[in-house]
């Protein structure tokens, strides 16, 4: 149902309002701020309205009424005022915080950044990490228990513990490494993956399913998600009294810095669409929390998108302020990559 002009007014004087105060807003409130010539009568029909619309709802303790996750979304979709940023003198003041030989010290730096910007969480997804391997190689540790080595092209090193149905010989273990560096070295695991299916059904059966299992675990093993998620200011978080109020939502927040599992997901998603993107809990299925909001942005190095930032706050944040904020970083990140 389309919004007339008037209810749209109200609604984005009641969200300010709320976002600014965190408390309930009645109807003859808004008919002094909305800059309406409205009686509070005809605004509380409009508020009414808008109840049933699903756009505000009615707190038990009081007369007035808060946004919804479908009101924040009317709201940050088509009534937000974006604030105009001084992009040159915020480009001056990060710049220099952005300025590193290392690729990871300035994605560190940038979490820090978008935290002590918003006075929430600042969150970044590193770029993924290739799952490309040099060689592998099989270490027999006992019965049915194997170390899978994995050399990466640029000599760094990962080890896997494989548990496997079948006992193998180290001779075995030997043949199936060399098979895998001699077919498949330099490929991704991907790649790998989807050859295997095809090409090694000539193979034993316990033969392929020990190579399947490497590939799998080789795969996890080159792209850990969890090392590549830098989180900073995760301490502000409890300080908002909407997202730590009681001991549901504190263990909410802490499982989602934990475990990162669903903020991976969440960025991973945004850094396949265009510009700043913002998800609110209640509404978005990968926000754990209803009164949380996570607004994003991708990133990239030499015009490829690599990975996404974002602010991690509540529903009740200044947008705003924090849309040019994400969106600002995002583009000095990718410089400061793009030149590292």
């Amino acid at each position: 149902m389309q919004l007339d002009k008037r209810a749209q007014t109200l609604l984005k004087a009641l969200v300010e309002r709320y976002i600014a105060d965190g408390q309930p807003v009645g109807s003859r409130a808004l008919s002094k701020i909305s800059g309406l010539d409205l009686s509070p009568a005809t605004v509380r029909n409009i508020m009414a309205d808008l109840e049933e619309m699903g756009f505000v709802s009615s707190p038990h303790t009081s007369a007035g009424r808060v946004p919804t996750p479908r009101g924040y979304r009317l709201f940050v979709d088509t009534l937000l005022t974006v604030l105009p940023i001084d992009e040159t003198a915020v480009e001056s003041k990060l710049q220099p915080r952005l300025q590193s030989n290392s690729p990871q010290k300035i994605i560190s730096n940038a979490a820090q950044v978008l935290s002590s910007l918003s006075k929430f969480a600042g969150v970044v997804l590193s770029p993924r990490r290739e799952s490309v391997f040099q060689q592998i190689e099989f270490l027999r540790l006992a019965e049915r228990r194997i170390l899978l080595v994995i050399v990466a092209p640029n000599g760094e090193v990962q080890n896997r513990l494989l548990l496997t149905e079948a006992d193998y010989t180290p001779s075995q273990l030997v043949q199936a490494a060399n098979y895998i560096n001699k077919h498949y070295g330099g490929l991704g695991f991907e790649e790998v993956r989807l050859r295997l299916q095809d090409e090694l059904r000539q193979l034993r059966d316990d033969m392929t399913r020990l190579m399947q299992t490497a590939v799998e675990a080789g795969s996890d093993a080159m792209t850990d998600d969890s090392d590549d998620v830098v989180i900073s200011g995760e301490r502000n978080l409890l300080s908002v009294t909407d997202l730590s109020s009681n001991m549901t939502s504190l263990r909410k927040l802490f499982e989602m810095f934990e475990q990162k599992t669903g903020l991976v997901q969440l960025l991973d998603i945004s850094s396949k669409a265009t510009g700043v993107q913002i998800f609110i809990g209640g509404e978005s299925q990968l926000v754990p929390m209803e009164e949380m909001s996570v607004v994003t942005a991708p990133y990239g190095v030499n015009g490829k998108v690599v990975g996404t930032l974002g602010v991690i706050g509540p529903t009740r944040m200044a947008y705003e302020r924090v849309i040019p904020i994400v969106d600002i970083t995002a583009k000095l990140l990718s410089s400061a990559l793009s030149h590292s």
